[in-house]
C-alpha cells in the first residue's frame, strides 16, 4: 500500500521550499460526454436487447390468407458496472512535521487525487474508440465496433466502416455519410441514419475545423460550395478528444439511439478516515461506471489510411 511518509517529501521537514510543482495543471474540459450518451443506471449491469422488426408485406391473391412474421430478440449488449478506487494515506509524523501549509500533504493530494479519477473515465471512454476496428475487443454480434460484416437478423451484414479505409478529408466524409444512409435494420430494410457529429483526435483537428467550416471546397481552386456544411450534415460539429490513441482515425456518431452509451451507475465519490492504531489519515475516492455501444449503427469510422 502507498504511504505518503516524512521521507516522501523530505523537503516539507525544513524551511526555505519555494515552491512546489508538478501537480497543479490546467485541464481540458471534460470530453468523454461527446463521445457517449450518458444513462443512469441501478444495476450491477444492464442489458440492451436488440429486437427485430417485421419484413416486407407480401401480395396475396383473392380470398387469400394473411402471411404471419415474427418478431424476435437479436443481439444481448451487457453493460457490467465495474468499480474504479483510488486513494492514498499521509502518515501522523508526515503531517505533523510538515513546515509548510498542511493542505500541501492534503488537501491538494485530494485535488490530484480529484483529477486521477477524472483522467480515468476519460481514457474508459476514450479506449472504445482507441479499440474500434481490433478483433481482440468484440460486441455481442461477434465482430468489433467498426466492422464492414455486421450480421443482420434476416441475413446478410452491414458496415459501418469504409470499404476502403481512408484518411479524413472531404470526400472520405462524403462518402461515410452516403454509407450511413445505407445501413438497413435488421430486417434490411431502409431506415433514417444522420450523421451527427465527427470525432477526431488532436492530430486531425485542423483539418477538421477546415472541411466542416470552409464555405467553398476545401483543398480546391474551384468555387463550389462545401456540401457538408451547407447541407448541415454534422448538426454536432467536430470533437477533438485527446485520449484517442490512433492518430489519423476518424469516427462519426449517428442519430441513431441505444448507440454509444456511458452507464452511471454511481458518481465519483470522495472521503477520509483516520486509522485508529496508527493515526494515519486516508484519502479515497471511487466510482462505478461502464462504457460501450448497444447498437453498432449508432458509430461510423475509418482507421485512416
Amino acid at each position: 500500500m502507498g504511504v505518503i511518509n516524512t521521507g516522501s517529501f523530505a523537503k516539507a521537514l525544513w524551511p526555505g521550499v519555494k515552491a512546489w510543482y508538478g501537480e497543479k495543471y490546467d485541464e481540458w474540459p471534460v470530453e468523454y460526454t461527446k463521445l457517449f450518451d450518458e444513462e443512469s443506471s441501478t444495476k450491477a449491469y444492464e442489458e440492451k436487447v436488440g429486437i427485430s422488426g417485421f419484413a416486407l408485406a407480401e401480395e396475396v391473391t383473392e380470398g387469400g390468407k394473411t402471411p404471419y412474421d415474427e418478431a424476435r430478440q437479436s443481439y444481448i449488449n451487457r453493460f457490467i458496472n465495474r468499480t474504479y478506487r483510488k486513494g492514498f494515506v499521509v502518515t501522523m509524523e508526515a503531517m505533523e512535521d510538515n513546515q509548510y501549509d498542511i493542505s500541501s500533504l492534503g488537501k491538494n493530494k485530494a485535488q490530484a487525487l480529484a483529477f486521477s479519477m477524472r483522467q480515468t473515465k476519460e481514457v474508459l471512454g476514450a479506449n472504445v474508440y482507441n479499440r474500434a476496428f481490433s478483433a481482440s475487443y468484440l460486441y455481442a454480434d461477434g465482430v468489433e465496433l467498426c466492422s464492414l460484416l455486421h450480421p443482420l437478423f434476416a441475413g446478410g451484414t452491414f458496415a459501418n466502416e469504409l470499404a476502403v479505409a481512408a484518411d479524413l478529408s472531404e470526400a472520405s466524409l462524403e462518402q461515410a455519410c452516403i454509407d450511413i444512409a445505407s445501413i438497413p435494420n435488421d430486417r434490411g430494410m431502409i431506415i433514417s441514419i444522420l450523421a451527427k457529429s465527427l470525432i477526431v483526435p488532436k492530430e486531425l483537428q485542423f483539418e477538421a475545423y477546415r472541411i466542416l467550416e470552409s464555405v467553398l471546397q476545401s483543398g480546391f481552386a474551384n468555387n463550389d460550395i462545401n456540401a457538408l456544411r451547407a447541407m448541415g450534415i454534422f448538426p454536432g460539429g467536430a470533437s477533438i478528444n485527446h485520449y484517442l490513441t490512433d492518430t489519423d482515425a476518424w469516427f462519426i456518431r449517428t442519430n441513431v439511439p441505444d448507440g454509444m452509451t456511458y452507464m452511471n451507475r454511481t458518481d465519483t465519490k470522495f472521503g477520509m478516515d483516520n486509522d485508529t492504531d496508527t493515526f494515519n489519515a486516508k484519502f479515497y475516492a471511487y466510482f462505478r461506471c461502464s462504457f460501450g455501444a448497444a447498437d453498432p449503427r449508432g458509430i461510423f469510422g475509418s482507421p485512416g489510411a
